[in-house]
C-alpha cells in the first residue's frame, strides 16, 4: 500500500510539473501626460501634481517648464506635449493660428512687480528711478520669448525710459532667472510676477506696476491637437479649472480669471 501511495504521489507531482505556468499579467503602466508650462507656474503645479496623481493613479504628470516663448517654439518644431499652459496670450494665439491647439481658456491672471534684494535700502515710487546713477543693473526676461520681459518692456516704453536703460539691462531666459539675479545681488532690481516674488525671502517688492501700462497678464491653457492622450489631457485641462486647483493657484498668489 505504501508503495502504491508513493507511486501515486510521484505521478501527481510529475503531472503538476507538466502543467504550463501562465505568465502573470503585467500591470498597465500609467499614462504619461507631458505638460509644457510657464516656469512661473512651477510651485503651484508641483503641488497640483501630487494631488492629481493621488486621485488618478493611472496618470503620471510630467512637466516641461520654461519661458512661454521657448515652449511655443518647441511645440511648433514638433516636440512632444499634451497640454500647453502659457504665461501669455501671444504664445497661445500663435499655436492656435498654426493649428496646433484648438479650444483654450484663460485660467489665471497675475501682476508685474519690481523686486530688489531683501537687504537693499533702495526705494522706488516710479520705474523712472531706474535711470538713477545708483542703479547699475536691471534684470528683465528676453521680451521676444519671455512674457514677463514683454510686459516689462511695455512698462518701460510707456514711461519713456526703455531706450535710456539699454546699457543697464541684463536679459534672462525666463522669469525665474530674473528672480535669481536679484536674489544673488547680481542686479539691483528686476521685473518678475508677483507670484514669483512671493516664493522668495531673498527679495522684496519695491514697486507694484500698474496694469494699465502693459498688456493684460493672462495664463491660458489648451490641449495639443496631436496629443496621443487627448482624453486624459482634456480631463487634466478640466481639472485645472476646478475649485480644488483654483484653491492651490490662489495660495501661490494667482488670481482666477
Amino acid at each position: 500500500m505504501k508503495k502504491l501511495l508513493s507511486l501515486l504521489s510521484l505521478v501527481l507531482t510529475v503531472a503538476l510539473l507538466a502543467v504550463p505556468v501562465q505568465p502573470a499579467i503585467a500591470a498597465k503602466a500609467p499614462t504619461e501626460l507631458l505638460i509644457s508650462a510657464a516656469i512661473s507656474l512651477k510651485d503651484s503645479l508641483d503641488e497640483i501634481e501630487k494631488t492629481y496623481e493621488k486621485e488618478h493613479p493611472d496618470i503620471n504628470l510630467t512637466f516641461n517648464y520654461g519661458s512661454s516663448g521657448a515652449l511655443q517654439k518647441q511645440i511648433e518644431q514638433g516636440a512632444p506635449a499634451d497640454l500647453f499652459f502659457s504665461a501669455g496670450k501671444k504664445q497661445m494665439d500663435a499655436l492656435v493660428r498654426a493649428g496646433l491647439i484648438g479650444s483654450n481658456k484663460t485660467i489665471l491672471t497675475n501682476e508685474l512687480v519690481l523686486v530688489i534684494p531683501s537687504d537693499s535700502n533702495k526705494t522706488f515710487t516710479t520705474v523712472k528711478q531706474l535711470t538713477d546713477k545708483a542703479v547699475k543693473k536691471v534684470a528683465v526676461g528676453q521680451p521676444e520669448t519671455v512674457p514677463a520681459g514683454q510686459y516689462a518692456k511695455e512698462t518701460l516704453t510707456a514711461r519713456k525710459v526703455w531706450d535710456t536703460l539699454q546699457d543697464k539691462l541684463v536679459y534672462a531666459k525666463d522669469v525665474r532667472q530674473v528672480l535669481t539675479y536679484v536674489e544673488t545681488g547680481n542686479v539691483d532690481a528686476g521685473f518678475v510676477y508677483k507670484t514669483d516674488a512671493l516664493t522668495s525671502k531673498k527679495v522684496k517688492i519695491a514697486l507694484n506696476i500698474l496694469s494699465s501700462v502693459h498688456s493684460p497678464i493672462v495664463y491660458p491653457a489648451g490641449v495639443i491637437k496631436e496629443s496621443k492622450h487627448a482624453e486624459e489631457a482634456s480631463a487634466f485641462y478640466t481639472y485645472l479649472q476646478s475649485k480644488d486647483a483654483g484653491t492651490v493657484f490662489k495660495k501661490y498668489g494667482f488670481k482666477l480669471n
